[in-house]
């Protein structure tokens, strides 16, 4: 394949690329945005097979077969709630990729023979390669971790830890200055040197976030793995890695801007400091929650969701341990066929990944023309009958607006409490992600529904035939 062909079908999965992204921006069109991106990719690799630049195909081709079969197995047995940690783990691989593809560069022999702009050029990009790619490495290992519960979802917040940050982030350019004055063989140590502290202020700056913003992190670290992605694709002098990681980098940071926003947050508070501290507040603070609970049984929800006219829905994160979306489905149907008027109301940040509940609700072929936003149907909610709150906690806890020491103080929440009636689904009284415990089910209009959201919504199910 000659050149010219094969810019040109770089150029063509590039379009394919930015469809991709046009598509999975609506649920309507999310299946098509896929499509286009898998022939994108498809028409990239044949087109780098071709392009006569690749060899040792007798090493390459069965090391391609095993890492699709290995994502073929994972993508089949991986449950929804294992998703983000998954994703976190995926962006894990693109940050070692750029780090073993800038010490590759190094340590090439053509690297050797460049000389004047052409060699500094080169250098900066294999720096920023390895300090980016080092990052999203060590940063998205602690992001899985936190994610599956292997450590703690609480910020481990050092003294002075914006000070340690930058320190590190300025003896990182001083070693960089450094690599690009020396010889090749002192240059290899400094070049080691930087990749050890991308590792270690990786890993500091996402055991300082709180479980709570951990939305926000995956989808950064999303940013970061596109960003090591296009440094990578500098280093190769590969035009179409360089669209794809630019393309990844800036549509994950747009959708970390727009989450902050939705969670009235500081993009910056959330990326170098823990969640709710930067007044000084603990993690766990807050003012004391008083009164009693009110306990309610399926049967008795039942009876008031037959006897209502506007029931709202709005599903967490426990909805996804329980796989409860179903269900959910059919109470949806059953209800909707008696002519209530059923709706969703989908926080931005519920779950532990953007769009969770979303990709959640679409799998049980739930109508997209009934799911709506936190911010269309909040000043909706006081002519609710009904409100079902499956395995949500922080997305509909009023301490966000009304207790200035919360944690999760000038968050935006799902206003559920301004409901007629509210039945909050859950296992136990346990406080949510963030560790905030939520004045809502002490609320004289809220019931608890306590069990599996799967086992209790079967049987308020069962109830209404």
């Amino acid at each position: 394949m000659t050149p010219g062909l094969v810019t040109t079908a770089y150029l063509v999965s590039g379009i394919l690329f930015v469809l991709s992204l046009g598509g999975l921006s609506k649920q309507e069109s999310a299946r098509k945005g896929n499509l286009y991106g898998i022939l994108g990719m498809a028409l990239a690799i044949l087109a780098t097979f071709l392009s006569g630049q690749v060899e040792n195909f007798k090493l390459l081709i069965p090391l391609m077969l095993g890492g699709a079969l290995i994502g073929a197995i994972l993508a089949k047995r991986v449950e929804m709630t294992s998703m983000p940690e998954l994703v976190a783990i995926l962006h894990s691989f693109v940050g070692a990729a750029a780090v073993l593809v800038g010490l590759s560069s190094f340590l090439d022999p053509g690297h050797a023979e460049m000389i004047g702009a052409e060699k500094l050029i080169h250098e900066i990009e294999i720096l920023l390669g390895v300090f980016i790619g080092g990052v999203t490495f060590t940063g998205s290992v602690i992001a899985f971790g936190k994610l599956r519960g292997s450590l703690s979802g609480k910020p481990l917040l050092l003294p002075a830890r914006h000070l340690l940050n930058l320190g590190m982030v300025l003896a990182s350019i001083w070693f960089g200055y450094e690599f690009l004055q020396q010889g090749h063989d002192e240059a290899w140590i400094t070049l080691l040197i930087v990749m050890g502290i991308s590792f270690v202020l990786g890993v500091h700056l996402i055991v300082a976030i709180g479980g709570a913003d951990m939305p926000v992190v995956v989808s950064m670290l999303n940013s970061y793995s596109g960003w090591a992605a296009a440094a990578a694709g500098f280093m190769l002098k590969n035009d179409l890695l360089i669209i794809t990681g630019a393309l990844v980098g800036s549509s994950g940071a747009i959708l970390s801007y727009i989450m902050c926003k939705a969670m009235n947050r500081s993009l910056a508070n959330v990326i170098f400091g823990g969640f709710g501290t930067s007044s000084g507040s603990s993690p766990g603070g807050g003012s004391e929650v008083e009164g009693t609970i009110t306990e309610t049984t399926a049967d008795q929800v039942a009876e008031e969701l037959k006897e209502a006219k506007e029931v709202m829905i709005v599903p967490g994160y426990g909805m996804a341990v329980a796989q409860a979306q179903h269900v959910v489905k059919d109470i949806t149907e059953t209800l909707r066929a008696k002519g209530v008027n059923v709706r969703f109301a989908i926080h931005p940040v519920a779950g532990r990944l953007p769009g969770h509940m979303n990709v959640l609700l679409a799998e049980a072929n739930v109508p997209y023309d009934i799911v709506f936003e936190m911010d269309e149907i909040n000043d909706d909610l006081p002519e609710v009958d009904v409100l079902l709150v499956v395995g949500a906690n922080d997305i509909v806890n009023p301490s966000a607006l009304e207790d200035s020491s919360s944690p999760i103080a000038g968050m935006p929440v799902i206003e559920a409490w301004k409901s007629k009636y509210v039945v909050a689904l859950k296992r136990s009284m346990a406080a949510g992600y963030s560790g905030v415990e939520n004045p809502l089910y002490f609320k004289d209009n809220t019931d608890m529904l306590f069990g599996d959201a799967k086992d209790t919504l079967s049987a308020v199910f069962a109830k209404l035939g």
